[in-house]
């Protein structure tokens, strides 16, 4: 497969030469057959990008975790692979999942990637799995795992199933759930895919040099949601030991969540998206939509849905849903979000989420008129209106609208995260911690957008120079970031772990409490506790949540 890295880091890597055997140069024999890695970095880009002039990062690329899903495994858990016996050239990314967003696409596509530091098989480094978003391959820059495997954590990256093909539910299916689990369950391939790279992690990583007993699965948007179906999963039990969810875990009350990426539907709506989809391709059974092509069943497989009188903030702050999504099944997915905070998640581990400054309707570009602001608020906040315009005024101006409209959107995601936070230790007895992104990388417009966090947070800013011209305030920024998350990998605590190697010494993260106290650890132009909103701002928004249905 031609990528970035092939074309680009992989030429660079072919470069630097250590003394010692490295992994990249053994024959690592996996539980479907033996695999043989690359040596990552070559000298100048240590130098470049890390003031350092050797390491043993070394990269497999493309490794397969189950079979194909295509035709007659579609719609099923993923499945045993036959075994290869030729040792596999694990040197470039395997084809994405079907996707009309993506090239290089197929459905034998459930494939991963490893980048290890480990200089043996003995040394038994913290792992981290990392999902991206919906519709987004394995195989992007920002993910790349080489800046996190120098602060000797491993990076696990994997192509996962998505809209029809990850969440198609149907009676059919619920059938041949049951005759296998015992329960009516269907639609949520694309978690089991998750699944199943952390079974194979617990049976290979040691011989990658890692820990099984020290695995962090992460992910941003969609791929927070995976986090956050980990966490609440029973299926999941043992499998992982922490999670960090990206743009992120959102307070069950916040009318927000419902077309966010990290939402659910019920199995009553899955059904009914499903059958109209299936209907849509003339056929009527499951045994009849195994035997489509994949370009066939592309057609329809990623379309949205919404009524903007009923999903007005949806439209104008998230994009409409999408259709195909996680299904709660009372198995996958056992309870709704607001059941599992409030009786405790399945895995009660440390916890990480957050959001960026630019996202869940913030944005610099915002341009409202102030009717438009006036209008759809109201609309919004109802018989809270009068109180709502207090504390956001327009003053009848377009600019000071809009910074009004930013302003409600941060502060909702600031005080969402907060009051998970808070809940949480009602329940539930490990450490939560809550951030709130704020730098905007050089060269673009869109301020701290979704997504912005991921190259700093996964020591990645290497991999993305071409893209973005980056100053020694980003990479300062990036040390701080990343030593977060690697501390995180290594003891469940961003504090502790010895991974930072900047100026001075990394700002303490408190964990939330449930105290309660109103504050965020802000991430990006400062590392420092910040109040979630003013008083009055947080009554007013907490109000206005508990005035609604819970997700």
């Amino acid at each position: 497969m031609a990528s970035f890295i092939t074309k680009s880091l992989l030429s660079l890597a072919i470069g630097a030469t250590v003394a010692q055997a490295q992994l990249w140069d053994q024959v690592i024999e996996t539980s479907y057959g033996p695999v043989e890695g690359f040596q990552y970095f070559n000298q100048s880009t240590l130098e470049k990008y890390f003031n350092r002039s050797d390491s043993n990062v070394a990269a497999f690329l493309g490794i397969p975790f189950a079979a194909d899903t295509g035709y007659q495994n579609r719609w099923k858990a993923p499945q045993p692979r036959e075994r290869w016996n030729n040792t596999l050239k694990a040197t470039s990314f395997g084809p994405a999942c079907p996707s009309n967003d993506a090239s290089d696409i197929s459905e034998d596509c459930l494939s991963l990637n490893i980048w290890t530091n480990a200089a043996n098989k003995d040394a038994k480094l913290p792992v981290m799995v990392w999902n991206q978003g919906s519709d987004e391959t394995s195989d992007k820059a920002w993910w790349y795992g080489g800046g996190m495997a120098l602060k000797d954590v491993i990076l696990i990256t994997f192509n996962r199933r998505d809209d029809a093909f990850g969440y198609l539910a149907h009676p059919e299916l619920n059938a041949e759930g049951y005759k296998a689990t015992g329960h009516n369950t269907s639609g949520n391939y694309g978690v089991l895919d998750q699944l199943e790279v952390l079974k194979w992690v617990q049976k290979n990583i040691a011989r990658f040099g890692g820990d099984p007993d020290r695995v962090t699965v992460a992910g941003q948007s969609f791929g927070s949601s995976q986090v956050y179906h980990a966490v609440n999963s029973p299926l999941f039990k043992g499998y992982f030991h922490g999670g960090i969810s990206e743009s992120g875990i959102r307070y069950p009350y916040d009318t927000l969540l419902a077309g966010l990426a990290t939402s659910y539907v019920n199995m009553s709506t899955a059904i009914s998206n499903s059958v109209s989809y299936i209907k849509s391709h003339n056929v009527s059974s499951i045994a009849e939509m195994r035997t489509l092509s994949m370009d066939d069943l592309l057609i329809g497989s990623q379309d949205r849905v919404g009524n903007e009188s009923i999903w007005w903030v949806t439209a104008i702050s998230a994009g409409y849903p999408l259709i195909f999504k996680p299904v709660l099944d009372n198995y996958v997915l056992p309870e709704k979000y607001i059941e599992t905070l409030l009786n405790g998640p399945a895995n009660d581990v440390p916890v990480i989420t957050g959001n960026t400054k630019d996202e869940s309707g913030a944005s610099p570009s915002n341009d409202y008129t102030v009717e438009e602001y006036e209008s759809w608020c109201t609309l919004k906040y109802g018989n809270l209106s009068s109180q709502y315009f207090h504390l956001y005024p327009s003053h009848n101006n377009q600019t000071i609208a809009n910074q009004a409209w930013n302003a409600a959107a941060r502060d909702t995601s600031l005080i969402g995260s907060w009051a998970y936070a808070t809940d949480w230790y009602k329940s539930a007895s490990s450490d939560f911690y809550t951030y709130y992104w704020t730098h905007a990388p050089p060269g673009q417009d869109s301020g701290a957008f979704h997504q912005s966090e991921i190259m700093y947070a996964l020591n990645a800013l290497y991999a993305n120079a071409d893209t973005y011209p980056f100053t020694a305030v980003d990479y300062e920024i990036q040390e701080k970031m990343s030593a977060y998350w690697a501390n995180f990998a290594k003891t469940l605590n961003p504090n502790n772990g010895g991974s930072y190697t900047g100026k001075g010494s990394l700002p303490r993260w408190n964990p939330n409490s449930a105290k309660g106290t109103q504050k965020v650890m802000e991430l990006g132009n400062s590392f420092a506790d910040v109040p979630i909103a003013k008083p009055k701002q947080v009554e007013l928004i907490m109000k206005y949540f508990h005035q609604q249905t819970p997700y």
